[in-house]
């Protein structure tokens, strides 16, 4: 019978992408085994995931999609809940839809391997009770992992919420962090969203192992400390790791062909090497028009040449996360009056989205900001790009503190206490990280830290053979 690993992403689409490039890294080293996604059906919609899933359908058919069927929420969850809640409790009311998927698709394969995410915890107990090896996939660093494996641990030490603690948490081979800095998620203990986490994250170490997307050198502390089994009690044993990263986005750096070029990248090309800061902040990250305008006027201040992408202010009462469709917005009056005219000769505006591994490979390109979302802080390192780290939701904060004060290769940009921004602020970021001088540390260590992770993904290098392990475990089953 032929064998096959089933993959389980959670909804949002950076999750869903990186589970696609775990199948598609599968494919390039054992194009024998079929690779079968199973998709949820978003109980928001964070980005088109159908027009993705069709474009990979189309250009990789080896890999095998299945949509689980629709369920309904709970009237008690609506569009306005937070985007935890709603993926927890889709992902807790598919579960039955996960079993029927595992046993019709072993009916015809043999299935090595049930891959989740994270925050598809839920579903282990499913691959357990059809004896399939569960794996888990962390779509963040291994400095998340560490912190998760603690979690429990941390939550039996202390009887407030990290909100409330107003100190610094210690964690195995992660710097000090500051409790209000703790993913946001976990933030309030009595939030069932909190408790989701905390019982996720007892479910670690029933796995077969975690698959993390990192490599060694980028995080080699919290990789020691995990295998080192200091995130666990004594009496719980660390499943095997396999740090097979980076894992990026398949992306055409040239942005496609012929007449497919997107504008911004036509505007690179007319720019100098290395002067442009790109600024981009994920899939669901918003900011309202008061935020915009200050970001408009700290960049015209600052002098520098900029490629921004802007999207649409969160509706009110959001939470600032796109969880519904957002318009293209209307640049003319969210952003200061003139402030399109007066910098037309140095920067560009993009509406809402941009082909992010493209540009950040770019030669014009110097500098990042962006909101800590791993999938982008990895692209970031791959292009030799340093990063000025503005967080906006889920762990980014925590990215933040790993980025700044352990890997060396981010700024940090320093927020009022409500998370707002002064133009004054974003002025004197960007300059200090385009400057070469100020800019300088980060700038060496990213690119470093750039040819570690191709040196990782070489014959030889730390995650392909790390791949090479867990292929062998498979093949053993």
């Amino acid at each position: 019978m032929e064998a096959a690993i089933v993959l389980y992403p959670s909804p949002p689409i950076g999750h869903l992408v990186a589970m696609v490039e775990l199948g598609q890294l599968i494919l390039t080293r054992h194009p024998s085994l079929s690779i079968h996604i199973l998709i949820t059906t978003p109980p928001y919609r964070a980005d088109d995931t159908a027009k993705y899933i069709a474009s990979v359908s189309t250009t990789n058919p080896s890999l095998i999609f299945h949509h689980l069927s629709t369920v309904s929420l709970p009237p008690s969850l609506t569009s306005s809940s937070n985007h935890e809640s709603l993926t927890l409790e889709i992902l807790r009311l598919n579960n039955p839809n996960v079993r029927q998927a595992l046993l019709s698709i072993s009916t015809n394969f043999s299935v090595r391997a049930f891959v989740l995410d994270f925050f598809c915890a839920i579903g282990l107990s499913v691959a357990a009770d059809l004896n399939i090896p569960g794996y888990f996939f962390l779509t963040s660093g291994a400095a998340c992992l560490a912190t998760f494996l603690y979690f429990p641990t941390l939550h039996t030490t202390t009887d407030k919420s990290f909100k409330d603690l107003n100190a610094l948490i210690s964690i195995p081979g992660v710097p000090p962090v500051p409790s209000s800095d703790m993913a946001k998620p976990i933030l309030d203990r009595n939030d069932m969203v909190y408790q989701c986490f905390l019982e996720n994250s007892k479910q670690f170490p029933k796995s077969a192992g975690i698959i993390i997307n990192t490599y060694e050198s980028l995080e080699p502390r919290a990789i020691r400390a995990i295998s080192d089994g200091l995130c666990l009690p004594e009496n719980v044993p660390t499943p095997p790791i396999y740090c097979i990263g980076p894992l990026i986005i398949a992306q055409n750096k040239k942005g496609g062909g012929g007449d497919d070029v997107p504008e911004c990248l036509t505007w690179l090309d007319s720019q100098p090497s290395g002067s442009v800061v790109f600024l981009c902040f994920g899939s669901l990250g918003l900011f309202s028009k008061k935020q915009l305008q200050e970001i408009a006027i700290g960049l015209e201040r600052s002098g520098q040449r900029f490629l921004w992408v802007v999207r649409n202010p969160p509706a009110e009462n959001n939470t600032g996360v796109a969880i519904t469709e957002q318009p293209d917005p209307e640049l003319e009056s969210l952003l200061p009056d003139g402030f399109l005219g007066r910098t037309k000769s140095r920067g560009l505006v993009v509406k809402s989205w941009a082909p992010q591994v493209a540009v950040l490979n770019h030669k014009s390109v110097g500098g990042f900001v962006c909101h800590c979302g791993w999938n982008s802080v990895l692209e970031a390192v791959c292009a030799g790009v340093p990063i000025v780290a503005w967080p906006l939701y889920a762990e980014q904060r925590f990215n933040r503190i790993v980025l700044v004060e352990e890997i060396k290769i981010a700024l940090p940009m320093d927020e009022s206490e409500d998370g707002f921004v002064s133009c004054d602020v974003v002025e004197k970021r960007v300059r200090e990280l385009m400057d070469p001088e100020e800019g300088d540390s980060v700038r060496k260590a990213t690119k470093a830290l750039q040819s570690e992770a191709h040196a990782a993904l070489s014959e030889g290098g730390s995650s392909r053979v790390a791949l090479t392990e867990l292929f062998e475990k498979w093949n053993h089953i």
